[in-house]
């Protein structure tokens, strides 16, 4: 295969062989292609999509890039859960812990924040200490002890995806539902699990940006899933306002521990308990979603998660108080309250992308692939969708490293709140 000719096909919408893409996928990962090659056949498969055998093609052979984790010595069912990204979501923070907590197996391979949504990497690599670059060998080993363990993108497992990921982020190629279906069911393949429940965010602050962009990456991700051998249970859920309050890398490992203390936000926890429910109901350790939302409501009430959840940082080199004690987060040097003007009103929007837009202006995301990600930075949000505000009453709160800078965000945020006089009743949280 040329890789010229590789090109040109998906610029003009021919179908690749199953051979060339797999050509494709082990000459990049041997770093015979470069960036600027890559990126042109990416934004050709943006323009011209991959057809399901072709994705699925994909897929397996950036699985196959690397090595593939034998979970067999571990006690099963082996899970995974996966959100296609949203502003303020940090449920895995909270949803590993309590699947460990109800006796499944999960080992996990997690990736940096994409656009305006922040990566569970990034949230965790602000805590001091949490060592997000375990061996299979040592993923293994700590899963067999406690059940649990996570790690960032290595190049060792599906070396492909850490490529493609990057450049993606950079070229604004994100958004194909081909692209983001390889991605993600790669690095679950790679990873090992048997079945993986699926978080499909929708809404302005994701990448799917209405229901049925939301329903048709979910049926891709099952259908595609399905082909590579894997049980696949995808859910939609609301994404047009932050989840929980806090945006922003340290704040939101903070509200997770909240959450697992039974004092976060309580859409932010039903989301937690809606998606532990699914997956223990899909694994075969409850005989009902209403069984395994129970299940789930019990295994936070009880205090199960949290103990999991610290015994899972305190094994990856963090300090398990951090969960329960938030003295260790970063402090951004300028904080700036924002408050509603004027008569009392119902909050009919609260923008999620322009939130996102905002915390990436901040520092909190990348705009490039090489830059740094501030953990201290981020908004935190006071209100939600259908609440009354008095005057005076606060807003959101800005985080930021200098005075300009929250300056500016504040009239990108200021453009995403509407409100109205009369009562406003918001969307559900689980859309289908």
């Amino acid at each position: 295969m040329q890789i010229l000719e590789f090109i040109a096909a998906r610029r003009d919408g021919n179908v690749h062989l199953e051979a060339d893409i797999r050509s494709f996928v082990t000459r990049l990962t041997a770093g015979e292609i470069p960036d600027y090659q890559i990126s042109a056949w990416l934004m050709a498969a943006v323009l011209k999509p991959l057809t399901v055998d072709e994705t699925a093609w994909l897929t397996m052979a950036m699985a196959e890039s690397g090595e593939r984790l034998d979970l067999s010595s571990l006690p099963k069912p082996w899970v995974d859960k996966h959100s296609t990204g949203g502003v303020g979501d940090k449920t895995t923070l909270v949803v590993l812990p309590m699947l460990a907590a109800c006796g499944l197996t999960v080992v996990k391979m997690s990736g940096r924040g994409l656009g305006i949504t922040g990566g569970t990497i990034d949230k965790l690599s602000s805590v001091p200490g949490f060592n997000l670059n375990l061996t299979p060998e040592e993923m293994i080993r700590q899963a067999a002890r406690i059940g649990i363990a996570i790690t960032g993108q290595t190049p060792r497992l599906a070396p492909a995806d850490k490529i493609l990921y990057a450049l993606r982020d950079a070229t604004s190629t994100i958004e194909s539902i081909p692209l983001i279906a390889s991605s993600i069911l790669s690095k679950k393949i790679a990873g090992g699990a048997q079945t993986i429940v699926l978080d499909v965010k929708c809404g302005s602050g994701a990448f799917m940006k209405n229901l049925t962009r939301a329903r048709e990456l979910a049926t891709a991700l099952v259908d595609i899933g399905r082909r590579c051998g894997l049980r696949v249970e995808a859910v939609i859920t609301d994404m047009d306002q932050v989840l929980g309050d806090a945006c922003g890398n340290a704040m939101e490992v903070v509200e997770a521990g909240r959450v697992l203390c039974r004092k976060g936000p309580a859409r932010f926890e039903e989301l937690c308990v809606h998606l532990t429910g699914v997956t223990l109901h899909a694994a075969g350790k409850a005989n009902s979603l209403d069984e395994g939302r129970k299940k789930a409501t019990e295994c936070l009430a009880s205090g199960k998660a949290l103990l999991k959840a610290e015994e899972w940082f305190e094994a990856q080199g963090a300090n398990p108080q951090c969960l329960v004690d938030s003295s260790w987060a970063p402090k951004a040097p300028v904080r700036g309250v924002v408050k509603h003007v004027g008569q009392p009103a119902y909050i009919a929007k609260f923008d999620a992308e322009a939130v996102g837009r905002a915390v990436l202006r901040l520092g909190g995301g990348r705009l490039a692939k090489d830059d740094v990600v501030d953990p201290a930075v981020g908004i935190e949000v006071h209100v939600r969708v259908g609440d009354l505000v008095q005057a005076q009453q606060p807003l959101f709160t800005i985080f930021a490293k200098s005075d300009d800078d929250a300056m500016a965000v504040r009239a990108v945020i200021d453009a995403g709140i509407e409100v109205s006089p009369n009562k406003v009743t918001p969307q559900p949280l689980v859309l289908g």
